[in-house]
C-alpha cells in the first residue's frame, strides 16, 4: 500500500452504496454514488464522494484502484456465529436440542486443544473475508484457549471482532462445564487481555439460560457491570421447546426474556441470537433496554426453529435493534448475501416483503447499530474505519445476464441478495487494505 508522510493510503473508485439512516422509518435512507471515490489513510476513511468532485483527495503518486461494473458497501457484520461450529456447518439434524446433543457438544470439546483452535480459528477468518464479512460476533468454546486462538488470529487480520469464552455450567457434558467462580474468572482474565486489544472486543457469553444456573449468571451479570464497554452475547427464545425448558427450570421468572433481565443481562451491546418467538412484551421490553436481536434465518429453517416476524421486530411504536447473523453451524452459509436471500423469504413468509434495502442496511449499517458501533462501522462516512466489500453482479454467467437487465440500484442490490454468494465478492478491504481478493479463473 502506498505511503506518504501522513501514512498508509487506499483509493478506491466504483459505485458506492451506503445509509444514513434506519430504512425501515426513513425513505431517503440510502446514500447512492454511481461514480463515487472512498480514500482511507491509517485505516479510516477520509473522504467519500462522487469522483470528480473527491479526487483531488487523493495524495500524489497514490494509485486508485478502480471497480467499474461493481457495487462497494461498508464491510458486512455477521451479529451472530459459532466459530467453533465450523467443522459441523451442514450437518443432518432435528431440531434444536438434539442437535446441539448430537453435533455442538461433541465437536465443541475438540477446542481445549490450542493447535486445533488455531487451525479451525484459520479457515473461519478465511472464510469471513471470503464472503465480505469484516465484523462477526462470536461464539467461542468453553475453554479459555479457543478464545485465545480467536482474538490472536483477529489481531494477525486487523479485524474488528467481538467474542467471548462460553459460560455453561450445567445440562451439557461434563468436558464442556465451567463453574460459576471459573467462568467468571477466565473471563476476567480474557477481557482484561483482548477487549481493547488493537481492535477486538469482548461479550460476555452464556451459552443460553438452560445451561447457567441462577449462580452463574449472577457472576455474568456482575462480570458485565464491572467492565462497562464489554458485550452480553446469548441466546434467546429460538425454539418452542427451549422456552418450555426455560420455564421449567426459572418458574420465578416472568419469561425467557426475563431471566436475563432479572440478572442484569439487558442493555445496549446485549446481543440475543433468533428471538423467533418473543411476545409482544418481550419485544417491548428489548426496545425499553435498549439490546438488540440477531435474525438468523439460515438456522431458523434449517432447526425448523421458526420465522422470525421483522415487520413486527421494527415496529415504529416500539423498534428493536436488529442486526442478521449466519449462526454457523447451524447456519448453512458464511455468505451474508445468502443470508439476505432467506430473511427475504422468512418475511415473504410472514407477509411482509422486504427491500434490499433493508436487507443491506440489516446486515451493515443496522448490525452497527445494534452493536452500538455506529460510529466505528457499518457505513462509507468520513472517520467509520476503512471496512468494506467490493461486490461484482457479472460474478455468474446467469448473475450477469440478471444484473444487465436491472433498470435501479436497488434491482441491483435485490438481484445480488437473492443470487449472489461467496463468488460476487470480488475484494474486501480491512482497515483500508486488501485482506481477500477473489481468484479470477
Amino acid at each position: 500500500m502506498p505511503t506518504d508522510e501522513h501514512g498508509d493510503v487506499t483509493a478506491v473508485r466504483g459505485h458506492l452504496v451506503s445509509f444514513r439512516a434506519d430504512p425501515f422509518f426513513d425513505d431517503d435512507a440510502l446514500v447512492d454514488i454511481p461514480d463515487g471515490l472512498l480514500v482511507a489513510r491509517d485505516g479510516l476513511i477520509t473522504s467519500v464522494g462522487e469522483y470528480a468532485a473527491t479526487k483531488s483527495a487523493v495524495p500524489p503518486g497514490v494509485p486508485v484502484a478502480h471497480h467499474p461494473g461493481t457495487l462497494i458497501c461498508a464491510g458486512f457484520i455477521d451479529t451472530h456465529i459459532h466459530y467453533v461450529q465450523t467443522g459441523i456447518i451442514g450437518a443432518f439434524g432435528s431440531q434444536l436440542i438434539d442437535w446441539l446433543n448430537h453435533y455442538t457438544f461433541v465437536e465443541e470439546q475438540r477446542f481445549a486443544d490450542r493447535a486445533h483452535a488455531d487451525d479451525v480459528a484459520r479457515v473461519f477468518f478465511d472464510q469471513l473475508l471470503a464472503n465480505g464479512t469484516t465484523t462477526a460476533v462470536a461464539f467461542c468454546a468453553v475453554y479459555p484457549e479457543s478464545v485465545e486462538a480467536f482474538f490472536a488470529e483477529s489481531a494477525r487480520r486487523g479485524t474488528r471482532m467481538i467474542a467471548g469464552k462460553v459460560l455453561m455450567d450445567r445440562n451439557a457434558p461434563d468436558g464442556l462445564l465451567d463453574t460459576p467462580q471459573t467462568g467468571y474468572d477466565d473471563s476476567k482474565a480474557l477481557i482484561e487481555r483482548w477487549h481493547g486489544n488493537g481492535r477486538n472486543l469482548y461479550a460476555i457469553t452464556p451459552r443460553f439460560a438452560p445451561t447457567s444456573t441462577p449462580e452463574q449468571l449472577e457472576l455474568a451479570g456482575t462480570l458485565w457491570r464491572e467492565h462497562p464497554g464489554t458485550f452480553v452475547h446469548t441466546h434467546v427464545s429460538e425454539n418452542r421447546n427451549e422456552i418450555s425448558w426455560v420455564r421449567s427450570l426459572f418458574p420465578q421468572r416472568a419469561g425467557y426474556l426475563d431471566v436475563y433481565d432479572h440478572y442484569g443481562l439487558l442493555g445496549p451491546r446485549s446481543m440475543l441470537a433468533h428471538g423467533v418467538h418473543l411476545t409482544g412484551r418481550e419485544r417491548a421490553r428489548v426496545h425499553e433496554t435498549g439490546a438488540a436481536v440477531s435474525h438468523c434465518p439460515t438456522s431458523n429453517l434449517f432447526l425448523g426453529s421458526g420465522l422470525f416476524h421483522v415487520h413486527d421486530a421494527k415496529d415504529p411504536r416500539r423498534p428493536m435493534h436488529v442486526g442478521l447473523g449466519t449462526d454457523i453451524g447451524a447456519g448453512t452459509s458464511f455468505s451474508m448475501l445468502a443470508t439476505m436471500n432467506e430473511a427475504y423469504k422468512v418475511a415473504e413468509l410472514t407477509a411482509y416483503p422486504m427491500s434490499a434495502i433493508k436487507s443491506f442496511y440489516l446486515a451493515t449499517l443496522g448490525g452497527a447499530r445494534a452493536l452500538g458501533l455506529d460510529d466505528r462501522i457499518g457505513s462509507l462516512q468520513v472517520g467509520r474505519e476503512a471496512d468494506f466489500v467490493v461486490l461484482d453482479p457479472q460474478a455468474t454467467p446467469l448473475l450477469a445476464y440478471r444484473s444487465a437487465r436491472a433498470e435501479s440500484t436497488e434491482e441491483l442490490m435485490f438481484v445480488l441478495s437473492i443470487m449472489g454468494d461467496d463468488r460476487a465478492v470480488a475484494a474486501t478491504y480491512i482497515g483500508g487494505r486488501l485482506a481477500y481478493q477473489r481468484k479470477e479463473s
